[in-house]
């Protein structure tokens, strides 16, 4: 397997940083899109299974996260969410041209990917939503209020999202991973609060234009993103070829929580089914 970093242009003129996991021959490309306050480097458990059974994996850092610049958990517009997704989907297919592409996005990144799919399903296989951000995240009302009325009057101004790591997984070692991760932050601007909002919104109002084949899955014991969110948003779907997966006792990082090689087992065979390998 080879590994590779390098940095693409996103929205902006943004120099994002990314990187990619390739097999020798890899079959299909997961173009993978990360959570709130966390990084691409994070999910060294999914990567393994997903290149020893053939598929190329293309990150990156979101702007204000990890290893790429910005201010932490800010965002001008979700737009640029997206536009920095399309950048490194153009980026993983010129260097892999050919190969079937399907979207994987954990959390936030689940929201992301799956408001591009509907917007923009044109050349996706396949899109796979990790407990996306489907509802209001469990912090504050009074937060979210103030949140609201900052992003108008002081959109930078930063807030603290109050994540308790504990929440992530059941894994001990898991948890102390995160918590000592010096790439993640509990760092939200006003503005990206009240984006992140309105996207939702927007993706529940929207779920039955989905028009690409969808695998949802979402721990049942997820005290960080309701799972409420996303029975809604699947009971909208029209899509013939659609999937959701509860995992009963799972935290929010099921890649990270105890059992996910049960999880991984899954979410190949889901993939296989959907790509060349198939």
């Amino acid at each position: 397997m080879e590994e590779q970093e390098f940095t693409i242009a996103g929205a902006g003129g943004a120099q994002l940083f990314g990187q990619c996991w390739r097999p020798e021959q890899p079959h299909a490309l997961v173009v993978l899109v990360h959570g709130f306050g966390e990084h691409s480097g994070r999910y060294s458990n999914l990567v393994p299974p997903l290149t020893a059974a053939g598929y190329a994996v293309y990150a990156l850092d979101h702007r204000g996260h990890g290893r790429s610049p910005g201010q932490r958990g800010h965002i001008d517009s979700f737009d640029d969410y997206l536009a920095d997704v399309r950048a490194l989907i153009e980026s993983a297919k010129a260097a892999q041209p050919g190969l079937p592409v399907v979207l994987f996005g954990h959390s936030m990144g689940g929201l992301i990917v799956l408001v591009y799919a509907i917007r923009s399903p044109a050349g996706l296989t396949g899109v796979v939503a990790s407990a996306p951000m489907l509802s209001k995240p469990n912090v504050s009302p009074i937060l979210l209020t103030v949140a609201q009325l900052l992003s108008r009057v002081a959109p930078s101004f930063a807030l603290d999202t109050g994540l308790d790591p504990t929440t992530i997984s059941r894994d001990p070692a898991e948890v102390a991973r995160y918590a000592s991760d010096p790439q993640v932050h509990a760092k939200s601007s006003a503005r990206a609060g009240s984006e992140l909002m309105k996207a939702v919104d927007w993706a529940q109002a929207h779920a039955g234009e989905l028009a690409v084949p969808l695998l949802l899955y979402h721990g049942d014991d997820d005290k960080l993103v309701s799972i409420e969110g996303s029975r809604r948003f699947f009971a909208s779907v029209q899509e013939s070829d659609r999937q959701f997966v509860e995992l009963p006792g799972r935290y929010h990082e099921s890649h990270n929580d105890s059992g996910r090689d049960e999880l991984f087992a899954m979410l190949v065979e889901w993939l296989n089914r959907h790509t060349v390998a198939g």
